[in-house]
């Protein structure tokens, strides 16, 4: 009998023990802070947490500016790298429009032979003109086309002001060079004659 009373005496033990409420259980890194600190450590060291915290919000806000900055920076770079590839071909080309100019008016119907040797010929320079605007389009340079458009003077340039019953006021009479674009550039404006 005296087993089972020790058996029935531990049981009611255990439940004893299980009934007590358990006591939190620190969260994972907790620091223990022994009993003898005292409350000025304790502010001490919050003030110093908050400042380092501070410092480090301060470098991390840095940081990304400078980042930001940086890659504002080689997209600069490489956005003038390209307009400077963009000008050097800009000026390249400027010198062979005039090329392409003279060739066009060696074309116009009153220089043109009508026959013989001279036809041939003329059918020659026609085709290399041909083939020099379409290298030119090839490359993104574009001939404006500014016949009966209103005067631009970011797009032309006027030679001269004329009456003509025919126009409005500012309106293009007629091209005497013709403009050209590279890209959304104008590497040459095109110099017309504009109607009072």
């Amino acid at each position: 009998m005296t087993a089972k009373k020790h058996k029935v005496e531990k049981t009611s033990q255990e439940e004893k023990l299980l009934e007590q409420p358990t006591p939190p259980a620190e969260p994972e890194g907790a620091i223990e802070i022994p009993a003898e600190v005292k409350e000025d450590e304790i502010n001490e060291l919050r003030c110093e947490l908050e400042k380092t915290s501070g410092r480090a919000e301060e470098y991390l806000s840095g940081w990304q500016r400078e980042r930001a900055e940086f890659i504002n920076y080689k997209k600069r770079m490489e956005r003038e790298q390209s307009l400077g590839g963009q000008n050097v071909f800009g000026n390249a080309i400027r010198r062979y429009l005039d090329i392409a100019d003279d060739l066009a008016r060696a074309l116009k119907d009153k220089n043109r032979p009508p026959d013989g040797n001279g036809a041939i010929w003329a059918e020659g320079i026609d085709l290399i003109h041909r083939k020099m605007i379409a290298a030119f389009e090839a490359d993104g340079v574009k001939m404006m086309d500014a016949n009966g458009k209103f005067f631009d003077p970011n797009l032309h340039e006027a030679i001269s002001h004329e009456d003509s019953p025919d126009h409005e006021s500012g309106q293009i009479i007629d091209v005497v060079q013709p403009g050209y674009t590279l890209g959304e550039r104008i590497i040459r404006p095109a110099r017309v004659r504009v109607a009072r």
